[in-house]
């Protein structure tokens, strides 16, 4: 299993910035992202079930603070996950990961780090 994030970037206070993570692998059920910032642990922020042929298809998940904001999306045919973010604030200013998990998950699960064992290597958004 192989991730590989981009787009990470410097934006103002109540831009926009798309990121982006190519899925090179298999049995991938759902994707998410994370964020860390400095001196912090990692948040969950959203996820989506990719997997085919189940009622929770396409079902995503958003912790709070980004809800209503930011918008997770995956595109089968580019094998690519992507996070839009809008309205960005300084607390935002994180690195930025992508995570891949087998299981099928939804909600709280969804967003919690221990679920998934596959990561990319991180790509920095700072918000000023």
């Amino acid at each position: 299993v192989s991730l590989v994030e981009s787009g990470g970037s410097s934006v103002n206070t109540g831009g926009s910035l798309r990121l982006s993570c190519e899925v090179y692998a298999y049995n991938v059920r759902t994707m998410a992202w994370f964020r860390q910032a400095p001196g912090q642990a990692r948040e969950g922020i959203a996820a989506i079930w990719t997997g085919e042929f189940n009622v929770n298809s396409g079902k995503t998940s958003y912790a709070d603070s980004v809800q209503g904001r930011f918008t997770i999306t995956y595109d089968k045919e580019k094998s690519t996950l992507f996070l839009q973010m809008n309205m960005l604030k300084p607390e935002g200013t994180a690195v930025y990961f992508c995570a891949a998990a087998v299981r099928g998950l939804v909600g709280a699960q969804a967003l919690g780090e221990r679920e998934y064992p596959y990561w990319g290597q991180g790509t920095q958004v700072t918000v000023s």
